[in-house]
């Protein structure tokens, strides 16, 4: 005859065996496994860490908000951007700008006296190159998605995109270098700008 097996019994572990029990409280997860796989399935459990909801927000209107609060998704709007220079942010001390550079362009050799910058690649990869004069430009390094490129100020500098698709980059200029809701379609607008 066959006999169901029954639950072991624990001392000071309750009755059935309760895991959650036969531990201190410090061992303890904060909920239980099967609320963390599958929380909406328990939707009445109470947790002190509850899930923080995720959502994709919309795409970013590309306009400078300077000197207003503001809250952006770098990474997206970034990506998103797709004119060589745009100002999203101006500010008294530093400014924010996007820039898309297409495949075997670069951003142009320059040399800003009294700013520092700071460049961010959030996709593609370059070539970065800087010296102290533009003749000799002594410091190379390839840089990707991901890596951060400091400038100081009065440093010659170039980025070239070095891959087969758009380098998308943020650049924090400190003081700002651009005037306030700058934006350059192209190369060509950025240069006759700066005529």
């Amino acid at each position: 005859m066959y006999t169901v097996p029954q639950a072991p019994v624990y001392p000071n572990a309750g009755y059935p065996y309760n895991p959650w029990q036969a531990y201190p409280v410090y061992r303890q997860p904060a909920y239980p496994y099967y609320v963390q796989a599958y929380p909406a399935q328990y939707p009445f459990y109470s947790s002190p860490y509850p899930l923080q909801p995720s959502f994709s927000r919309p795409r970013q209107e590309l306009t400078d908000h300077g000197k207003e609060p503001f809250v952006v998704n770098i990474e997206q709007a970034t990506k998103q951007n797709d004119t060589f220079r745009t100002a999203i942010w101006t500010g008294e001390h530093f400014q924010v700008t996007l820039m898309s550079i297409p495949a075997g362009e670069d951003i142009g050799l320059e040399v800003h006296p009294s700013t520092d910058q700071f460049i961010r690649i959030e996709e593609g990869q370059g070539l970065v190159q800087m010296g102290d004069t533009k003749e000799k430009l002594n410091y190379e390094m390839m840089a990707h998605a991901d890596d951060a490129i400091m400038v100081p100020a009065g440093k010659w500098h170039n980025l070239t995109n070095m891959g087969n698709t758009p380098l998308k980059v943020y650049v924090i200029y400190a003081p700002p270098e651009h005037p306030r809701g700058t934006v350059h379609v192209t190369k060509a607008d950025a240069l006759a700008a700066h005529e």
